[in-house]
């Protein structure tokens, strides 16, 4: 099994990441794609990338991070590639729910991280809040690229599932569909993403799966199996059927292989 989805940089994960590693490990979680936000982080997980394999990493930067993004991004990111190629670029897309960048911010850094993806022949790796209508209409432009690329942690109804299915798009579920407080849109989608499209995350340390007892504070990627239960469960799948398929989706579209 694979966790497509870690926030390594924070220090729940980081500090010790041996013990973080041999615990995920430790619940058949035998890799882990960790996500940049920002040029900082991308150098960070390239370096762990480099020194562990049970890591992959992306290289890009999240929306809210747009305002960093600057007329030498580009060209910085172009050259980590070349040093070490990332299995995705990101986390790009587009965020109207904070707007911690400004619209004008995050369509320069995407349009930006788009031509990277076609450049180098990679997936995107995309995060989208509020913002389905213009995410669509980018990806529209680019209907190859949209094929081979994922959105990550979808949390939508059906009609926004439809909409990416449309594309082409992989769809990326985390812990949030075990939460009963919140996921009924998200579980009555679930079933219409076909096998093949569909990856599973953790999104760590956030979006704890609620349906673990004795309930921890911070995710992991341990805790990929939760998650694997509930979509099997929503899915009518067995978990084995289920992780076998996710395991050979994440190689199809990262390019990777997996330990057993």
């Amino acid at each position: 099994m694979i966790d497509i989805g870690v926030n390594i940089n924070h220090p729940f994960l980081l500090d010790d990441l041996n013990k973080t590693l041999t615990e995920m490990k430790g619940a058949g979680v035998n890799g882990m794609v960790c996500i940049a936000s920002d040029l900082k982080e991308s150098k960070l997980v390239q370096t762990l990338a480099l020194q562990n394999n049970a890591i992959w990493h992306t290289l890009g930067c999240h929306p809210h991070q747009a305002k960093t993004w600057n007329k030498e991004s580009k060209q910085l990111v172009s050259m980590m590639i070349k040093e070490s190629k990332p299995v995705a670029i990101g986390e790009t897309g587009l965020d109207f729910n904070r707007n911690y960048s400004t619209p004008e911010e995050q369509f320069y850094a995407f349009d930006q991280q788009i031509e990277l993806a076609l450049e180098f022949d990679l997936p995107l790796y995309l995060h989208e809040r509020d913002a389905h209508n213009a995410m669509l209409e980018r990806l529209n432009a680019y209907p190859q690229l949209a094929q081979k690329s994922i959105v990550h942690c979808f949390t939508g109804d059906q009609a926004s599932l439809e909409n990416y299915l449309a594309l082409g798009l992989s769809i990326g579920i985390t812990g949030w569909v075990c939460d009963e407080r919140r996921d009924a849109d998200l579980q009555a989608s679930v079933p219409h993403i076909p096998l093949d499209k569909l990856l599973l995350e953790t999104d760590a340390p956030y979006l704890l799966p609620r349906n673990i007892r004795p309930r921890p504070k911070k995710n992991h990627p341990k805790y990929l199996p939760w998650v694997a239960m509930e979509v099997a469960r929503l899915k009518g799948v067995s978990v084995d059927e289920l992780t076998k398929q996710t395991n050979r989706n994440a190689e199809a579209l990262f390019g990777i292989t997996l330990s057993d």
